[in-house]
């Protein structure tokens, strides 16, 4: 009788430690056509990329990793195929807790990526989506910049540079008015960081103090903090 209490027990122990959380995440989904390698997911921890789970797939490109998070924050899926290649083979999303779905292709790994179920992904989606657009016109001016034809046409080079100089201020005041419109998102203090730090730190601070009180005391919004004030 005791030895069968004793299974009991220890077999609801197993189960309490499995049972998810309200701060589980679970990053679930499917690789097409991989048929094998390693997936990781992977986290920066104090500056050093960590691996938080593995999984060897042989045949089958479905995946499910669990942790536990305490704010939403960057991840990555690392996919480590066997073809002694690591080029494009990392999803960078911010993941949260509860269920996020990430579907994509053995071949396409991280440039035809879908992911659902972060609405702190989703919306770093939406900045990226126009920012890319502004990266698309500044490639293009470039291009037509580096023309042979227009190497010695002072006047059109100097109306090329004028649409380049025009082209970056709006593409820093559409990621200012970003940060100023989004302060109740995680996703806001780290964009600020990776893609407008060059900014007027007097428009950068505006956007800090617009932040939402448990955006500011995350990991991110405390590192904008400390930008900030190594700033001035």
């Amino acid at each position: 009788m005791k030895r069968i209490l004793f299974v009991l027990l220890v077999g609801f122990t197993v189960f309490s430690c499995e049972k998810s959380t309200e701060n589980t995440m679970i990053v679930n989904g499917n690789i097409k056509g991989l048929k094998k390698g390693t997936l990781y997911l992977q986290q920066f921890k104090d500056s050093t990329l960590s691996v938080l789970d593995s999984l060897e797939i042989k045949g089958d490109g479905a995946f499910s990793f669990s942790t536990e998070v305490n704010e939403p924050e960057i991840f990555y899926l690392y996919l480590k195929k066997e073809d002694n290649n690591d080029i494009n083979d990392r999803i960078t999303f911010f993941g949260e807790s509860g269920n996020i779905v990430i579907n994509t292709a053995w071949n396409t790994f991280d440039s035809n990526v879908e992911i659902s179920g972060s609405k702190s992904h989703k919306k770093l989606l939406e900045f990226y989506d126009m920012v890319s657009k502004f990266n698309i016109r500044e490639l293009s001016l470039a291009q037509q910049a580096s023309l042979p034809q227009l190497q010695e046409d002072s006047i059109a080079l100097d109306s090329l540079q004028r649409l380049l100089n025009q082209n970056t201020i709006s593409r820093y005041r559409y990621a200012l008015n970003f940060g100023l419109n989004n302060g109740s998102s995680y996703a806001t203090p780290y964009i600020m960081l990776t893609e407008a730090s060059e900014a007027n730190p007097k428009y950068l601070d505006s956007i800090y103090k617009g932040l939402a009180p448990e955006v500011a005391a995350s990991k991110y919004g405390k590192e904008f903090k400390a930008f900030l004030e190594k700033s001035n």
